[in-house]
């Protein structure tokens, strides 16, 4: 029974690491604030981890990063302001989820896209095959059938 309650705590702890990722120095002692930097955060990507937020990264970048997403918020700056210095400042591949404008248009449609021409082709091939013309089997020549005959009736004349 104890070691159930130790396997519990400590799935219990490593639950919890992702969420320590914001250290307490760098919450804003306005609640409203903090709100909108969790927020935005949320949407940043950080450049180290890849595929994680900034506000779950403990990467020293990402904790650069929420400073200023803060910073930027307490000088007064507007969630769609502080994401446009944030992209200006390390491009587009900081957003989690790049926006759907300019030539990313092309990346967004390529998947749907390349869908539909496998989809096309495949259905093409499918009805392809089915038009096709079965040939009919050719039976036995004259010729053949004779010869076929010749060696059942040699195989039954020696037992076989």
């Amino acid at each position: 029974m104890r070691l159930l309650r130790w396997i519990c705590l400590s799935l219990a702890l490593l639950a919890a690491i992702p969420a320590a990722a914001v250290q307490p120095d760098e919450v804003l002692a306005d609640p409203a604030l903090e709100a909108r930097a969790r927020e935005i955060s949320k949407g940043l990507r950080c450049l180290v981890c890849r595929n994680e937020s900034i506000d779950e990264s403990n990467a020293d970048l990402a904790r650069d990063l929420r400073l200023l997403v803060r910073e930027r918020l307490v000088a007064g700056d507007s969630d769609a302001e502080v994401v446009a210095f944030v992209t200006d400042r390390y491009g587009e591949y900081v957003l989690l989820r790049p926006l759907a404008t300019g030539a990313n248009w092309v990346l967004w449609a390529a998947g749907p896209l390349m869908f539909l021409l496998a989809a096309g082709t495949a259905l093409a091939f499918l009805r392809g095959r089915a038009r096709a013309e079965t040939t009919a089997e050719a039976g036995l020549s004259p010729d053949e059938q004779a010869r076929l005959k010749a060696i059942l009736e040699s195989d039954e004349a020696q037992g076989r």
